[in-house]
């Protein structure tokens, strides 16, 4: 057995809060060897991203390390910040959670692959341009000559992920910390991605640090699993061993909480199309105007679709082939090009700011990037009450009881409403985003990817939570994700873009079981299976019909 890459011994991470330390990771002990993979799973809030950022000190400036890191014999907790700089990006390289948040949003994607190249070699800018754009093309981002010059805002969440996993791979790192990598992908584009980071893996002997809540991820890549819960290790072992023997009660718990396509948690279809729908699309086209160097491209072509109370929809396709858009076009964050929209019977792809403003009032929207859409100057209690208080619905106390109820449907804890954004996990920064959502009781809700940064018992949880809410308040819902399994748990009928195209329409069993389209099809032959040695076959199998 070679020597470890990293030897992690009793590492431990508090953090200051109110005057008091707060353990977050707890004598982690764990090594991990060159070409192989280590997963680290558990709940949101567990520890596994903290645990991940504290290697290299990339934590907060209220937190405090302890134990030995070790990395090439290095010990990375009393290090000089000089050393640490050397190791981060050429040593150690990090896919990030939350790429909004981890890219530059004032400077091209571009430009930051290119600036780390030159910061760790000796390169000028042409040839470091060079291998940016093969590295963009490596990751499979549309146009890549083109996206070079793009800004993070001006790509799509998935096209962001590749942009960020563009720029840990330039220096060919000998670690790669991988935070949630796939959470912003469709199935198709996440199943080339890990076959990247294999590749990697393989022609470099790197080793892999995984940080997921995507147990079919965990299967495809795994070869050790390490279980934490409440910052402490609560198993570790080999993947055969924890996906087929779980020994801990909690594993096995995480275990049963996977979606699975198919599954008996399905809900019972029952929706009245007799009445009005919430929102209606006739035949809408979106184009984004020309901007500097970047042409003018029309995103959605020629969109119907009809939502109707109660009815939840969801909206799956590859990243970048409209969903958001379309998601943001209904509730009149972008103007659309042709065609009619309709809110509760308001049109409004011609209302003026102020009718917008009164219309929106029915609407409420879950983002993508739940770091990205809380302002990170206020405490999250301000953020989930700023609608009510600007609709004039509460004020004072009666604003505080209708926060501390929202944050309590949304499974957390009261006390958590002084707390700023920074100071949570993302997955709790997602379920505050689904809170400050809820708060107006809205007609129709918007969820881009809402389940993205949830762990998987969290997501059950929350599934659960956003079918009672929903069948309480009877609220119309377009579901935007890239996991058929939680559509297959949710919808009533499914929508599959492709291109800005709507490819393909119907009930929910219908395009899960008998497809029609070769796109859809595709999809649902790449939804990875929480099974190591089935997960091996599927990617066998996919891997031979390239060929």
């Amino acid at each position: 057995m070679s020597e470890p890459i990293l030897k992690v011994k009793d590492f431990s991470v508090d953090f200051w809060v109110d005057g008091l330390w707060y353990p977050a990771a707890i004598k982690m002990n764990f090594e991990l060897h060159p070409g192989k993979v280590l997963a680290i799973v558990g709940e949101s809030g567990s520890g596994k991203s903290t645990t991940a950022l504290g290697l290299m000190d990339l934590l907060a400036s209220n937190a405090r390390r302890s134990g030995q890191v070790l990395i090439k014999d290095v010990d990375m907790i009393n290090v000089k910040s000089s050393t640490l700089r050397k190791f981060r990006g050429k040593e150690v390289a990090y896919i990030f959670q939350e790429p909004m948040t981890a890219l530059n949003p004032v400077y091209t994607i571009g430009f930051q692959i290119v600036e780390t190249l030159r910061n760790h070699f000796d390169m000028g800018p042409k040839q470091a341009r060079t291998r940016a754009v093969e590295l963009l093309t490596m990751v499979e981002i549309p146009s890549p000559e083109q996206s070079f010059d793009k800004y993070p805002h001006q790509l799509s969440g998935g096209q962001r992920q590749r942009a960020m996993i563009a720029q840990a791979l330039a220096c060919d790192p000998g670690l790669l910390v991988a935070d949630e990598p796939t959470t912003a992908l469709d199935v198709t584009i996440q199943a080339e991605i890990l076959d990247l980071m294999r590749s990697l893996k393989d022609r470099l002997n790197s080793a892999i640090l995984l940080i997921t809540h995507d147990m079919g991820v965990v299967a495809d890549m795994a070869d050790e699993i390490l279980v934490m819960k409440d910052g402490l290790t609560v198993e570790h072992g080999s993947s055969d061993q924890i996906f087929n023997r779980p020994k801990h009660p909690y594993t096995t718990e995480l275990l049963a909480a996977v979606p699975k396509l198919g599954s008996s948690r399905k809900r019972v279809l029952k929706v009245a199309r007799d009445a009005e729908p919430v929102l209606k699309m006739r035949n809408v086209t979106i184009e984004y105007p020309k901007r500097g160097r970047i042409p003018a491209f029309t995103a959605v072509k020629d969109f119907s679709l009809d939502i109707f109370p109660g009815e939840i929809v969801g909206l799956v396709g590859e990243s970048g082939s409209g969903k958001t858009t379309v998601g943001k076009a209904a509730i009149g964050l972008l103007p659309i090009k042709s065609g009619s929209l309709e809110i509760v019977g308001k049109d409004i792809s011609k209302a003026s700011q102020k009718e917008l403003f009164t219309i929106r009032r029915h609407t409420g929207i879950v983002f993508q990037d739940p770091a990205s859409s809380l302002n990170p100057r206020l405490p999250i209690g301000e953020s989930i009450g700023e609608p009510l208080f600007l609709a004039k619905l509460a004020k004072g106390d009666e604003l505080n009881k209708k926060v501390e109820d929202l944050l309590e449907q949304v499974e957390l804890p009261r006390s958590y409403r002084n707390r700023f954004p920074h100071e949570l996990s993302g997955g709790q920064r997602q379920r505050v985003g689904i809170a400050r959502a809820l708060a107006l009781t809205p007609d129709l809700l918007i969820a881009d990817e809402p389940t993205s940064a949830l762990d998987v018992s969290v997501q059950a949880r929350f599934l659960d939570l956003l079918l009672d809410l929903q069948d309480k308040l009877k609220f119309a819902c377009l579901f935007i994700s890239h996991d058929l399994a939680v559509v297959d748990i949710l919808a009533h009928r499914i929508a599959v873009m492709q291109n800005g195209i709507l490819v393909e329409e119907g009930e929910r069993d219908q395009i899960l079981n008998s497809a029609k389209d070769p796109y859809t099809q595709r999809l649902i032959a790449a939804v990875p299976v929480p099974d190591p040695a089935e997960q091996r076959k599927r990617r066998e199998a996919r891997l031979a019909g390239k060929k």
